[in-house]
Order: C-alpha cells, then structure tokens, then sequence
C-alpha cells in the first residue's frame, strides 16, 4: 500500500492522472502491485493481473504493467505465462516504471504520497527488507537485506502526513526492532519514537511487527513517557513448540518467549500485545498445536492473527516435506482461533463500564466505527458508537463501553 501511494504521488507530481482502484473504470493504463509473500497473496495478485489483461484484450485498456514482490520473484516465469502484461517491475523498479510514462523521479518528494487510506491515519514504513533468516520467509528474497530510512526522513514524512490531516500513523517494516542497527550501528527504534512523538498534531503512534530476539528494552520507556505512543504492541510470535520455533529458526525458546512478554507487561501495565502464529509447518504434530493452545491460555493475548504455512521456493523449509495437508493447517488454525475467540470475549467484557478515548474511522448503517489505541486499522476490535450527535472521521471522543463481544464493543458518547 505504502509502495502504490508513492508511486500514484510521483506520477501525480508529474502531471499524470492517478486513482487508487478507480470506481469510474475511466483510466486507460493500470498498474497492479503484487504481493508474493504466501499462496493465497500470489493467487490474488495473479488473478487481479489476468482481470486486467483480459480487460485489455476487451480493448478496454491501453497498457497493464505489473510491479512488486510477486514480480520481483517470478517475473521470468510470468513472462512467458502472461504475455499479455506490458512490463514487469521489481521492488526497487520505481523509476523504471516513471519512465514509462515519461515521468521523472522527483528525489525532493521524499515522502510525499497519495494516501490510499482514510486522512486521518497513515502507514509509515520506516525501513526496506530484512535480516532474519526465517525458515518459511520468503520476504528478505524479495525485498532485501534490512535498510533502514534515517530518522530526519522518517520524521519530515510524518510532518507532511500531519499537513494532510493525518492524526495516527502505524510504523512499519518488515522488522521495526532491526532498525539503525544498518544506518547507526546501534538500535535506534526508541530514538525515532522520541523524534515521532514531538511532532506537533501526531496524536497516535502504533508499532507494528517487532521481532522478539533482542527485543530493544528501551522501546517501552519511551512508551510510557509519551502520551502519543500507542500502548501496543504487534510482535509476531509464530509458534509456542521450542521443536518448531527451531526449525523456523526463530532465535527464541518459548519460556524465553514468556519471560519477555511478562516483562513487557511489566515495564507497560495494560499494554495491548498482538501476535501471529502459524499453522501446519512441516513436521508439525497434533501435540505441538496442544503446545500453542496452552501458550495461548498462559500468555492471554489481545489480540492474534494466524496464517496457514506456505511452502516457499527459495526458503530453507522449502527443502522439507511440505507434509500437513492444506485441509488439516486449516483445521488446525480454526482450533486455535476458536480458543482466541473465547479469551478476546472474556477480555473485551472486562471492559464493560470503563471509557475509553476512541478516533473515529466511518460511518456504517448508522452508526460510527471508531478504535481504542489498543486497535489497529482492519485487524483489530472496532467500537461502535450509537449517537445522534454528528461526528466525523479522524474526530477523537470518549466512549463509555456498555456491550462487548467476541472482537467488537459497543458504547455510548460521554463528555472527558
């Protein structure tokens, strides 16, 4: 997303005429950005590439170029399986694709983008690629080694975003805790949240995908010292069985896992913790599916997401039997969101009673979807608000949270 909304402010800048998935099927040049990270995204991504070539064949389009991870990884075969594609683009192909339509790249827009979300809130990707060595990762043979953006280009982007009326900014890359190690020799994702938190109208700042190895200590002090920083964390875990945390190389043990989570709850009382795990990793047994449940009983996360395992070409689990049925991963995943339902139920009714300070993201069937800081865009709980009083996106309230369910809440406006 971040990558399209670079691209669409170039080619703007340049004088081109640029929508995010146009409703008006008015354009006449599409450019698909793809995602090769596991099964399910390469299927999307080829199907959305054969719907435009076929719009093209219809004469319904000019020209369909193709860019991103997908592309960075497979443009050889796709060549020859879809030759009714223009061009293909790699990751790092940005001007390359400007020269398609006989742009330049304009280096002083550093940072300058067409938002494809909301206004009022903004990924902020603070750093390209990846270190790790994962066993089931195919990102860091698509998108590199770690790069980390300086801090002085990361805090102007977030000022211009504030000029644009956006209030919450969720920091990403494909590993937050790696970054400065590359530009400054030393962990410096503390240092940046100081910089981010004085920027004047930042009202929310979000962390997204920490690794826990080495997980920098001091990251949780500037939490707590500044009031924009969002108490929330998303630390992808992965599995709870030390065998399959070895054999994804993960770097971590699962009392290892434990001893931190604890003592992240402990330097951050009330700090919402989001985490991923993955099902169906070669090898798996029904005893290391047991393993994460009771992880998950122990651990009471707010918030988890899981992925089936997707075997990758060019990992070093690609050399393994991929020898879990896709129908059994599944099931496997469904087990363990049905417990996490149950634990996101017994966690959201404890919140019956308090109020909460929520950012308003729509309104929908009458009613306005807002989020607590503990909630990310999409993935996470939303609150709905039932009033008569007009509100509008990226507007702050409090809410008085009278229902809970198993992800969502329900509330009424009350004065702060």
């Amino acid at each position: 997303m971040v990558d399209s909304e670079v691209l669409s402010g170039q080619l703007q800048a340049n004088a081109i005429d640029v929508v995010h998935e146009n409703a008006k099927k008015d354009h006449n040049i599409v450019v698909v950005n793809t995602c090769g990270f596991i099964d399910k995204a390469k299927e999307e991504s080829i199907n959305t590439i054969l719907e435009q070539v076929e719009l093209k064949q219809k004469g319904r389009l000019d020209k369909v170029y193709v860019t991103g991870c997908l592309s960075e990884r497979y443009r050889g075969d796709l060549e020859t399986e879809i030759p009714g594609v223009d061009a293909w683009f790699g990751t790092m192909e940005l001007p390359l694709i400007l020269k398609k339509f006989d742009a330049d790249y304009k280096a002083e827009l550093l940072g300058e983008r067409l938002l494809s979300t909301p206004s009022h809130y903004a990924y902020l990707k603070i750093a390209e690629g990846c270190n790790r060595t994962c066993s089931f990762c195919a990102i860091p043979l698509m998108r590199g080694t770690h790069v980390s953006k300086p801090i002085e280009a990361i805090v102007a982007e977030a000022e211009k975003l504030v000029r644009f009326g956006v209030k919450e900014v969720m920091l990403i890359a494909q590993e937050l805790t790696y970054y400065g190690l590359d530009l400054y020799k030393q962990r410096r994702l503390a240092d940046l949240l100081r910089a981010l938190a004085a920027v004047p109208g930042l009202e929310w700042i979000r962390l997204h995908y920490a690794y826990p190895h080495k997980f920098p200590m001091d990251v949780l002090d500037v939490m707590n010292e500044f009031p924009n920083i969002c108490n929330y964390l998303d630390m992808p875990l992965q599995h709870a069985a030390d065998n399959m945390l070895k054999a994804m190389k993960r770097q971590i043990t699962r009392t290892e896992m434990q001893d931190l989570v604890a003592a992240i709850r402990e330097k951050v009382p009330g700090i919402c913790l989001r985490t991923t795990l993955i099902t169906g990793f070669p090898g798996e047994t029904l005893e290391d599916v047991e393993e994460m449940k009771r992880f998950l009983e122990d651990m009471r996360f707010d918030r988890v997401g899981i992925f089936t395992y997707s075997h990758e070409e060019g990992t070093s689990a690609y050399d393994l039997e991929d020898n879990i049925p896709a129908e059994e991963k599944e099931r496997r995943a469904q087990e363990i969101m049905e417990l996490q339902q149950e634990i996101s139920y017994e966690k959201n009714q404890e919140k019956i009673g308090q109020v909460f300070r929520v950012i308003v993201d729509k309104k929908e069937s009458g009613r306005y979807l807002a989020r607590t800081e503990f909630d990310s865009v999409e993935v996470d709980n939303e609150v709905i608000i039932n009033t008569s009083k007009r509100l509008k996106p990226g507007d702050f309230v409090h809410v008085k949270i009278t229902k809970a369910f198993d992800y969502d809440l329900e509330g009424e406006l009350v004065e702060a």
